[in-house]
C-alpha cells in the first residue's frame, strides 16, 4: 500500500510543456529519497485546466500543483512528500474571504461541471487496465452480456435521451435501432475519432484519459446491433491517444473483454485501429468508412444511410468519441440517470473545448443547458486584459458566430441552431472587441476551401467563390453588391453541396451577416475595419503629443518606414510601412496607434 500518490498530467497540453521530464524527474526524486515503496508516480490523462499546466495533484490530500516545471518537483518531493509540507508557491488557489483555500471541486473552473465522458480523466492511469476496472469499467459491458438483451441495450439508450456528441444531434439509440432491424451476415460499429475542427481537443483528450470506456461502449454497441467487428478512426495527428488505443486493445485482448466468447457468453466482437491522414472530410460518416475502405475519403450520397449499407456494403453504426464515453455510465445507472440532466430535448452533458480570449482555456463537461454566460464568466475566469466579450464561435467551420446578445442562452442543440450556429463536437473559441467579424468569417473559409474534398461543385466552387468575395471586403475593395453575391451563394452551397460538410461550410460567413453586418459594411463603405484587424485598411500613426523620440520604433521598423531625431516626435511613412506593428509593440509610451 502506498501513503500518497502523485498524479502528472500525460495529455497532449502538458506533454507539450515538459510533464514527461517532470514525471522522470519526480521518480528519480523519490529514489534518491528512498520513496519509491511508499509514494506511487501516476501518469494521467488531462485534467482539464489547460491555462496551468503542467499540473502535478498530490493524494490523499488533493493538493493541485499548477505549473509545474521540473526545476520544481525536487522542493515538491522534500518538502510535500517527505515533510508533509505543502508547497504554497505551486498551488492553484482561489481564496475566500476569511483566507482558506477552496477544495478544488468548490473552484469556479470545477464546481459547474459534471463529468461523465471525462469521468476518468485526471483520474486514472489510462496504460493500466486494473485502473479501469477498480472504477467499474466493464462492468457496463457485463451487465448487457448477462442481464440483457439487444432491444433492452438499445431501448435504454433511447429513453436516456442521448444524441449524437459529434455534431449532427441524432438520436444515439434510434441509429442503433435501425442498424439492428438490417438482417445482414455482417455488421460494423465505427467510432468517429478524427476531430478536425480548428480548436477542438475534446475526442483527443478522451481516448488519452480514458480509452477503455470507449472500448467498452463498442462492445455493448456491437452486442446491441448484432456486430463482431469494430472499427475506431483516429487521426495520426493524435501520436498519444493512438499509442494509448493499442495498448487498451492489447490489455481488453488478453483479459478476453475483446475477441471471443466474451465474459464466457456466446458474443464476440473486436477492434482495430484505422489511422486517418488528416482530411477534414473524413469527419463525414461516409467519407470516413470509404476511408477504413481503402479509398480515397470522399463522401457518398444518401441514402442509403449507413445503418442500411455503410462499411463494406454492410449495416453500420458510427458514433464519435464522446458520445460512446456516455454508454457505460448510462447502462450502469440507468436511462433516467441520464436524461435528469440537461433540457427538454438535449439531455445529459456536453464537453466543450474552451479556447479562444479567456483566461481558463481547457476542456470543460458541463450538464446542457448551461448559460454561455457561466462558461465564459465563471468556469472560464472571463475575457483577459479587460475586454469585452464580441462572441463565442461554435461548432467551427460548420458552426456560427454567438454575439453578445445572445450571452445569456441555454446552450442545447436547438437553442444554438435557431440562432444560427450548432454545437458541432465541442469546439468553443470566445472572441473579443480585438476580433474582427468578417476575419474570422474568412479564416474559417480558407480552411474549408483547404479541406474541400473537391468531388462536389458547390462546395468546390462555391467555397473559392466565398473566399474571393471575402477577400475584396477585407481589402476595402468591394461595393454592397458583393454582400447580396456572398449571401446568395452561401445559401446555393447549403442547398446545393453533396455532404454535411459542404453544406454547414457557409455557416460562420450566414451568422456573422445575420448579427455583425455592420463589419461588413464598414469595411465596405467606410474602408475601415472596426477592430482594427484586416491590414490592407490599416494605417500607424504616431501621436506626437505622447512620442519622446526615444528612437525605439525606428530601431525596431523593419522597413525603416519610420524616421526623426532623438528628443523630437517621430513619423511614419506610409507607403513603406508593412503594418507588421512591431514598432506599436515596441514603443513604451503608448504613442503608436492604429485606425
Amino acid at each position: 500500500m502506498y501513503r500518497s500518490h502523485a498524479l502528472v498530467c500525460g495529455g497532449t497540453g502538458c506533454t507539450s510543456s515538459g510533464s514527461v521530464q517532470i514525471l522522470e524527474t519526480l521518480k528519480s526524486e523519490l529514489e534518491k529519497h528512498g520513496l519509491t515503496e511508499e509514494v506511487a508516480v501516476v501518469q494521467t490523462g488531462c485534467h482539464g485546466l489547460c491555462a496551468l499546466g503542467p499540473i502535478v495533484v498530490i493524494y490523499p490530500d488533493a493538493t493541485f500543483y499548477s505549473q509545474v516545471k521540473p526545476e520544481d518537483v525536487p522542493e515538491i518531493v522534500s518538502e510535500h512528500l517527505l515533510k508533509g509540507r505543502v508547497v504554497q508557491r505551486l498551488v492553484y488557489q482561489e481564496t475566500e474571504a476569511d483566507g482558506k483555500v477552496k477544495a478544488l471541486a468548490d473552484t469556479d473552473f470545477y464546481r459547474k461541471q459534471h463529468r461523465i465522458a471525462l469521468r476518468n480523466c485526471g483520474v486514472i492511469n489510462p496504460e493500466v487496465i486494473e485502473e479501469y476496472i477498480g472504477t467499474g469499467g466493464y462492468e457496463a459491458l457485463g451487465k448487457v452480456l448477462t442481464e440483457m438483451t439487444p432491444d433492452d441495450v438499445i431501448q435504454t439508450i433511447l429513453d436516456s435521451g442521448l444524441r449524437g456528441r459529434g455534431g449532427g444531434g441524432f438520436p444515439t439509440g434510434l441509429k442503433w435501432k435501425l442498424a439492428k432491424g438490417n438482417v445482414a451476415d455482417q455488421k460494423y460499429v465505427c467510432c468517429n475519432a478524427d476531430e478536425g475542427d480548428p480548436g477542438a481537443f475534446m475526442d483527443r483528450s478522451v481516448l488519452e484519459g480514458d480509452p477503455h470506456a470507449v472500448l467498452e461502449a463498442m462492445a455493448i454497441a456491437g452486442y446491441a446491433i448484432g456486430a463482431s467487428q469494430g472499427f475506431i478512426y483516429v487521426r495520426a495527428e493524435y501520436p498519444i491517444a493512438v499509442e494509448r488505443l493499442k495498448i487498451a486493445i492489447q490489455q481488453a485482448r488478453e483479459m478476453e473483454l475483446l475477441g471471443n466468447n466474451i465474459f464466457g457468453t456466446d458474443f464476440s466482437f473486436d477492434i482495430d485501429l484505422r489511422l486517418g491522414a488528416g482530411a477534414f472530410v473524413c469527419g463525414e460518416e461516409t467519407a470516413l468508412m470509404t476511408s477504413i475502405e481503402g479509398n480515397r475519403g470522399e463522401p457518398r450520397p444518401r441514402p442509403p444511410f449507413p445503418a442500411q449499407k455503410g462499411l463494406f456494403g454492410k449495416p453500420t453504426i458510427l458514433n464519435n468519441v464522446e458520445t460512446y464515453a456516455n454508454i457505460p455510465q448510462i447502462i450502469l445507472h440507468g436511462a433516467e440517470w441520464f436524461a435528469s440532466m440537461g433540457t427538454e430535448r438535449s439531455k445529459g452533458t456536453k464537453v466543450f473545448a474552451l479556447g479562444g480570449k479567456i483566461h481558463n482555456t481547457g476542456l470543460v463537461e458541463i450538464p446542457m443547458g448551461t448559460t454561455l454566460r457561466e462558461v465564459i464568466e465563471e468556469i472560464g475566469g472571463g475575457i483577459p486584459n479587460g475586454k469585452k466579450f464580441k462572441a463565442a464561435q461554435t461548432g467551427g467551420p460548420s458552426g456560427g458566430c454567438i454575439p453578445a446578445s445572445h450571452f445569456d442562452i441555454p446552450i442545447d442543440y436547438d437553442n444554438l441552431i435557431e440562432i444560427g450556429s450548432m454545437m458541432g463536437s465541442g469546439g468553443l473559441i470566445v472572441l473579443d472587441e480585438d476580433n474582427c467579424m468578417v476575419d474570422i468569417a474568412k479564416f474559417f473559409l480558407e480552411f474549408t476551401v483547404e479541406e474541400s474534398c473537391g468531388k462536389c461543385t458547390p462546395c468546390r466552387v462555391g467555397t473559392r467563390r466565398m473566399m474571393e468575395l471575402l477577400e475584396k471586403i477585407t481589402k476595402g475593395q468591394a461595393t454592397m453588391e458583393d454582400i447580396d453575391k456572398l449571401e446568395d451563394l452561401c445559401y446555393y452551397i447549403k442547398s446545393n453541396s453533396l455532404c454535411g460538410l459542404g453544406q454547414t461550410a457557409p455557416n460562420p460567413v450566414l451568422s456573422t451577416l445575420r448579427y455583425f453586418r455592420d463589419e461588413y459594411e464598414a469595411h465596405i463603405q467606410d474602408k475601415r475595419c472596426p477592430a482594427g484587424v484586416c491590414k490592407a485598411l490599416l494605417s500607424y500613426h504616431i501621436d506626437g503629443e505622447k512620442c519622446k523620440g526615444c528612437s525605439l520604433c525606428a530601431k525596431n521598423c523593419p522597413t525603416q518606414a519610420i524616421f526623426g531625431e532623438i528628443r523630437k516626435p517621430y513619423k511614419i511613412v506610409q507607403d513603406k510601412c508593412i503594418k507588421c506593428g512591431a514598432c506599436m509593440e515596441k514603443c513604451k509610451f503608448g504613442a503608436i496607434y492604429k485606425k
